[in-house]
């Protein structure tokens, strides 16, 4: 069974940094991608980044570029989004999400995600 678990999030000022981890666990395929996505009140959940297993590339959301940085530590099956400059407006539940069909290209489509994890509350004081 596939199990994906959220954690660091937190409280944070304007400015700071945070570092969420996503936890994998019972992966059986030779490649996919792990992805971050956000949900603010009120808001459609939407793509903050992701990254394929198989070559380590990566994609950011145009809201994110030169703040957040994904990375991946095989050996613990964890991947990392560091997040910095952080603004008020990045206050959202962010989740992990796992795509093992690799369909279309490197990206953040919802529907093209297939397991989720639970979530983790990131805020951002102004």
């Amino acid at each position: 069974e596939v199990q994906l678990v959220e954690s660091g999030g937190g409280l944070v000022q304007a400015g700071g940094s945070l570092r969420l981890s996503c936890a994998a666990s019972g992966f059986t395929f030779d490649d996919y991608a792990i992805g971050w996505f956000r949900q603010a009140p009120g808001k459609e959940r939407e793509g903050v980044s992701c990254m394929r297993s198989s070559d380590g590339s990566t994609y950011y959301a145009d809201s994110v570029k030169g703040r957040f940085t994904i990375s991946g530590d095989n050996a613990k099956n964890t991947v990392y989004l560091q997040m910095s400059s952080l603004k008020p407006e990045d206050t959202a539940v962010y989740y992990c999400a796992a795509d093992v069909r690799l369909r279309s290209a490197l990206g953040t489509l919802v529907n093209e995600y297939d397991f989720w994890g639970q979530g983790t509350q990131v805020t951002v004081s102004s």
